[in-house]
């Protein structure tokens, strides 16, 4: 089958998806639950994070507010994760809170 995506040294296609242009975001984490100022783009179905420290992630909507019970991110990784899909709503909005050291999670909007 013909793809557009790049392929590896077997012609087998490399799942790849680029950066949305203004589609960066950056958010301080402490010991308050904060969230990005600006809602992804309503097409946006995956986005990347990075984070300086370890966090705790939560997605939702303008009100998401992550805790302790949360999904922990470890620092240093960078990880693709669906906002969206096939049926179900898209998250506008993705919370962090510092386990315990301030740092700065950035986020890029994928397309």
């Amino acid at each position: 089958m013909a793809t557009l995506l790049p392929t590896d040294l077997n012609d087998n296609p490399i799942p790849a998806i680029r950066l949305k242009s203004g589609g960066a975001h950056s958010i301080s984490s402490g010991a308050s639950s904060t969230r990005n100022s600006t809602a992804f783009e309503t097409d946006t179905k995956v986005i990347s994070l990075y984070a300086t420290e370890d966090v705790y992630v939560k997605c939702g909507d303008s009100s998401v507010t992550a805790t302790a019970s949360d999904h922990f991110f470890p620092k240093g990784v960078y990880y693709d994760l669906a906002i969206a899909g096939e049926g179900t709503a898209q998250y506008t909005h993705i919370a962090v809170l510092q386990v315990s050291t301030a740092g700065t999670v950035y986020i890029s909007e994928k397309e």
